[in-house]
């Protein structure tokens, strides 16, 4: 019915433009298509490596970096020989027990010195056969019984350097031997038998140290008789073999361990593969292709593949920009560059991160402020979009911080980015102050720290360990890091975009501020009518999806240039004359219509964001002063002169309003001061007085260069009259109730 009377009474479809480059269609188009050329050029790096079309023999044209760390086969087989020859030959001591070759001399002796049927001749001649091959025949007994237990180079070793030491009785000592006792051959045994096992508990290599070792041995022992002390000597002598040995079969298993051991030499992300203007030779060309980093046949499938999802990503973008905004945007091109920026920082802010990142240090991607540009959208521009935002860091992260081979996203990085960014637009989405955002920045913190303990539980992986302990360090580290960079960058947007986020507006309209404690202290009358307003205003603002937040603290602020000369508004004139009825029309007319450029100047004095000044500036548009222009004209009927002045010359110098939010704060301004002035108004009056209100401001053409509709315009009416209706409901006299009270 409401609706039905206002379109009614006034009769003309309202039009409106909205013109400039905060509108142009070829302006947004730009945008995002610099919004799409920034996704390309973030992911690009990450999924499609450079190649390079070069030939052996020829200087490289440019300076060649490794794509992804990839390990350097050439450097680590170089790596690995280097490990193996600087392995030591590996010897092994054999215990050959030599004391038994002397007891074998020994009983071969005895035997053959007892039996008196062999002549002397005879015996030296058996001697100089028989004890040659004893020791012989000894090493082949002990290397056919001990084939298990040691390598077969290694006993040919033995058996090689035993003989090549072997030692060489002299002719006389067999006939020394052939004339010993029985005595003298108990006390040799004994003592060549001590003696060898004395000297064999050496590790030798060599038998003729050792047998340097043999006469002073001899001399310290019990023997008294030169012959038997020269006979020891001799047998002990060739006795004597060498017990430690190359072991051919250990010392290649030793360089093939240390082969084994040798670290993998990798070629790191970043490095440098080729000098610009270096020489390409064979060995450089063919690690050029073990990177991937060499072309033939040119294939631009993966830069169409990331150009497609760079589109997918602005398309998401426009898609909910279009959709949340009805016919048309919600976001003008100004806001629309502001996300653009927000874009380029938090991608720039992960790419340099990114930097950092190596695969031996992969935790270092959770210390990426992902959460940053998705508060400043929440605080700057909408939550909803933050949300879509939130989406797309998360998948981008989840590229950029892939450090894996084989895969193009990593979806741990993706999953806390998500978890973060997620928490922080809950977190922050109702900031009524800065200290919020380092809330929201604790926020970060545990909900990032819990995302990745989480990963840890789900992949076994023990708490104790370095790498997880850094990772939940590092995702801890984020929501601070995360926190500085919102409160430092706010104000940044703020200045440049000339835009007020809802925590500047929250303490714009902190009644300690000294323009406000000038209006209150000032001009009383003028600081209710300005509270008042901003109520008004307010619930109409956001009854049509306008700021509300702005509108009440833009009211708060509109009146202020009333503070120069409060006497001459009826609100502050309290048991004073009007000063009005002692000068002229014009002088008051000049005076009344200063009011929003004087306020406009206060404001620009105090540094007061520019949508505030605005509506200062703008909430009277350019109005008519009907009263002092009637006054003017009586006056100079009264003294029989022509007027010297028209209409235009009453009205308010504008501009008229250029946002809903200086039209509706004008609204409620002159709502407020209408109905103030009536008695005891009731519900038809103040429906009456608004629809006439806003009829008036209509067919003055007020509202042309603001973007309200006629349906808008509807909604703020009923908003206004149901605010009007809950402050002066102690005042408003309802007919039905009248009607009831008569019949009794």
């Amino acid at each position: 019915m409401f609706q039905k009377k206002i379109s009614s009474a006034w009769g003309t479809t309202f039009q409106y433009k909205m013109t400039g480059w905060k509108y142009s269609v070829g302006v947004r188009f730009l945008l995002f298509l610099f919004l799409t050329i920034l996704f390309y050029f973030s992911l690009a790096p990450h999924l499609v490596p450079e190649k390079y079309n070069i030939k052996v023999g020829l200087p490289s044209e440019k300076q060649i970096l490794a794509p992804a760390q990839v390990a350097n086969n050439k450097a680590t087989l170089k790596a690995q020989e280097q490990a193996a020859e600087q392995v030591q030959p590996i010897y092994k001591i054999v215990p050959i027990r030599n004391q038994d070759i002397t007891d074998a001399i020994m009983a071969r002796i005895e035997q053959l010195n007892q039996d008196d049927a062999i002549s002397f001749t005879e015996k030296v001649e058996i001697y100089r056969k028989d004890i040659p091959l004893i020791p012989n025949q000894y090493i082949v007994n002990f290397i056919n019984n001990n084939r298990s237990n040691y390598s077969a180079s290694l006993l040919d070793e033995m058996r090689a350097k035993v003989t090549e030491q072997e030692y060489k009785i002299p002719e006389e000592t067999y006939i020394k031997i052939a004339r010993l006792t029985p005595e003298d051959i108990i006390s040799i045994k004994e003592t060549a038998r001590t003696i060898v096992i004395k000297l064999m508990n050496d590790q030798i290599t060599d038998a003729q140290t050792v047998r340097a070792k043999v006469a002073e041995q001899v001399n310290i022992s019990s023997l008294n008789k030169r012959a038997t002390r020269e006979v020891v000597q001799e047998l002990v002598r060739f006795a004597l073999t060498p017990n430690k040995f190359y072991d051919e079969e250990g010392t290649k298993e030793a360089k093939v361990q240390a082969r084994e051991n040798t670290q993998t030499v990798f070629i790191k992300q970043g490095d440098i593969v080729v000098h610009k203007g270096e020489m390409i030779t064979p060995e450089l060309y063919q690690l050029l292709g073990e990177l991937d980093l060499l072309t033939t046949d040119v294939n631009y499938w993966p830069q169409f593949g990331v150009l497609i999802m760079s589109v997918l990503f602005s398309l998401m973008l426009f898609m909910f920009i279009r959709q949340s905004g009805g016919t048309g945007f919600k976001f003008n091109n100004a806001q629309l560059l502001m996300l653009v920026v927000i874009f380029f920082l938090n991608l720039v802010a992960m790419q340099i991160v990114g930097l950092w990142q190596t695969k031996e240090a992969s935790y270092i991607g959770y210390i990426a402020p992902v959460a940053m540009g998705v508060m400043l959208v929440t605080l700057l521009l909408d939550m909803s979009l933050a949300f879509i935002s939130a989406f797309i860091f998360s998948i981008i992260a989840s590229i950029i911080f892939n450090v894996g081979q084989g895969q193009i996203f990593d979806f741990h990085y993706g999953f806390v980015a998500a978890v973060v960014s997620f928490a922080s637009v809950f977190a922050i989405h109702r900031a009524s102050q800065r200290s919020t955002i380092l809330k929201a920045g604790i926020m970060i913190c545990l909900f990032g720290s819990l995302s990745v303990a989480m990963l840890a539980m789900i992949n076994g992986d023990s708490f104790v360990q370095r790498d997880v302990l850094y990772a939940i360090g590092f995702a801890f580290a984020s929501g601070l890091l995360t926190a500085v960079f919102v409160v430092g960058l706010m104000p940044f947007f703020e200045i440049t975009f000339g835009i007020l986020s809802a925590l500047k507006l929250v303490e714009l309209s902190n009644p300690n501020h000294p323009l406000l404690r000038k209006l209150l202290t000032e001009t009383p009358g003028t600081y209710h009518h300005s509270v008042m307003v901003g109520n008004l205003s307010e619930a109409a603002a956001e009854a049509i999806g306008a700021d509300g937040l702005l509108c009440r603290v833009g009211s708060f602020y509109h009146d202020i240039g009333k503070t120069k000369r409060p006497s001459y508004f009826i609100e502050n004139q309290t048991n004073i004359e009007n000063p009005h009825d002692a000068i002229e029309p014009k002088l008051s007319k000049s005076i009344i219509t200063a009011h929003p450029r004087d306020g406009v100047e206060m404001l620009k004095d105090y540094k007061i964001p520019k949508p505030i000044r605005d509506i200062a500036e703008q909430h009277h548009g350019t109005t008519f002063l009907k009263f002092f222009y009637y006054k003017a004209l009586k006056q100079a009927e009264e003294q029989g002169v022509e007027p010297d002045f028209t209409e235009d010359d009453f009205r308010y110098p504008g501009p008229k309003a250029q946002s809903k939010e200086s039209a509706i704060v004008g609204i409620s301004d002159c709502v407020e001061a209408a109905v103030r002035s009536l008695r005891n108004p009731t519900v038809d009056q103040i429906e009456a007085m608004i629809a006439k209100i806003i009829r008036d401001r209509l067919d003055d053409s007020q509202y042309n260069e603001c973007d309200l509709t006629m349906k808008e315009l509807d909604t703020v009416a009923h908003s206004l009259k149901e605010t009007v209706m809950g402050i002066f409901h102690s005042r408003i006299e309802y007919p039905d109730e009248v009607k009831a009270k008569t019949k009794s």
